[in-house]
């Protein structure tokens, strides 16, 4: 590539597209760009920010994505949600960009349960279904919606009137699918599929601890290493599916895994294989224009846990920014990271920074051993007992310490804004 290709992700707040942003942002091929429509947490992550689209199924969607593809000379779209993608692929060609992902064949199949289980009922299990109320034959039955993702909008009914009443209140009954309770350990298998078909990578993960339908614990596992292999195979040579994809298998009463859904997208928590050389997002931009990719990865074993993280936006402007050293940058014998990747971060905008400490010991053999000596513009080594704030004579500041006394005298005296070690993730971008 001989320069930079753009590529819009939306929408750039789901957990799909914070992953698809860990995958790329790295990336000296492709430059991304963030579109959401609403103010998630896509807005602090994506510095290439388009606020305000219209929702995937308004009739003026497809109108505003075109607009956006001209302004921004967009090359490829990387929707980030299944029915976005159904809805986009359906458009490919009015769009004149690519579509990263698999098919409209297979993205339609794929957002529907009951198509899929129709599809693959011959070739892999899959769960007894019942397609209405009425023709429920054995409870408990578990109800899911045939469109859907994340455990949203589902129901264990026991008997008939369990069912009936939630979708009464739910409903309409034709947009559910009615499922034998498959009770045991749920899987998902990773895949990768490229343009010419090929199936070339298949690992299974546990979903060990499942939250908001994401599976936020999730360790490599051989559990059932064949069935999964082999219905890896069966999925991808009914589906063709293209890029990166997944399945989902939970294990029944007698021990069977049976097909919860197939998605033709990458899972939030395929993460796990990223940290092993896997980087699907980035494999799957990659094939999507037309490039031959290899897929290889590190033999070590990895277990992912997820939660929530912080991002902040502060509005404040600073050039210079000085720092204690004791119990602020240095710990005991070890080095502040979360803090010194900010002053790093400082450097790379150029920003000065100026060391200001009351260090007892050698200060510059201390700088020396733990090898931070060059990045600072000046180090004020104070020797007396001359407040902190008397030696802060740039404009444009702020001030870093971990002594409460040290930050309030420096707040009254020359009112900047003072931060405790406790407080540099809000200035991590």
């Amino acid at each position: 590539m001989s320069s930079k290709l753009n590529i819009l992700v939306f929408p750039c707040g789901s957990e799909i597209a914070l992953e698809i942003h860990r995958s790329l942002k790295y990336s000296t091929h492709f430059k991304l760009y963030g579109a959401s429509s609403v103010d998630d947490h896509g807005k602090y992550v994506y510095e290439n920010y388009i606020p305000d689209i219209p929702y995937h199924n308004d009739k003026h969607f497809i109108t505003k994505i075109k607009e956006i593809v001209k302004t921004y000379k967009i090359d490829a779209i990387y929707p980030a949600m299944d029915a976005v993608a159904d809805t986009l692929t359906q458009k490919e060609d009015e769009l004149e960009c690519t579509i990263i992902g698999s098919s409209r064949q297979a993205t339609n199949i794929c957002s529907s349960k009951l198509l899929t289980y129709k599809l693959l009922k011959d070739d892999i299990p899959v769960p007894i279904w019942f397609e209405s109320i009425n023709e429920i034959t054995q409870f408990p039955v578990f109800i899911k919606p045939i469109e859907g993702y994340g455990s949203r909008n589902v129901f264990l009914a026991n008997n008939h009137e369990e069912a009936q009443s939630f979708i009464k209140k739910t409903g309409p009954e034709s947009s559910f699918v009615f499922c034998e309770l498959l009770p045991g350990k749920e899987y998902t298998v990773d895949c990768f599929s490229d343009r010419h078909g090929k199936l070339l990578f298949a690992k299974a993960r546990t979903r060990a601890r499942i939250s908001n339908g994401i599976s936020v614990n999730t360790g490599e596992t051989n559990d059932y290493q064949q069935l999964f292999s082999n219905c890896a195979t069966a999925i991808n040579k009914r589906l063709m599916p293209r890029g990166a994809w997944f399945f989902q298998m939970k294990v029944d009463g007698l021990g069977s895994p049976k097909l919860l859904e197939v998605a033709a997208r990458l899972g939030g928590s395929s993460a796990l294989y990223r940290s092993k050389g896997v980087n699907f997002a980035l494999l799957s931009a990659f094939d999507a224009f037309n490039y031959d990719i290899n897929v290889e990865q590190n033999d070590y074993k990895c277990e992912l846990d997820r939660a929530l993280s912080n991002k902040f936006k502060l509005d404040i402007r600073y050039e210079n920014v000085y720092v204690d050293y004791d119990d602020c940058l240095l710990l005991g014998d070890a080095l502040n990271t979360t803090l010194l990747s900010f002053l790093y971060q400082c450097l790379n905008e150029k920003k000065a920074i100026f060391l200001i400490t009351r260090h007892a010991g050698d200060l510059k053999n201390s700088l020396e051993k733990y090898r931070i000596e060059s990045i600072f513009d000046e180090v004020i080594h104070i020797t007396n007992q001359g407040k902190k704030s008397t030696f802060i004579t740039e404009k444009n500041a702020i001030f870093i310490d971990d002594s409460y006394a040290e930050r309030s005298d420096v707040k009254i005296k020359l009112n900047i804004p003072v931060f405790a070690p406790d407080m540099i993730e809000a200035l991590i971008k």
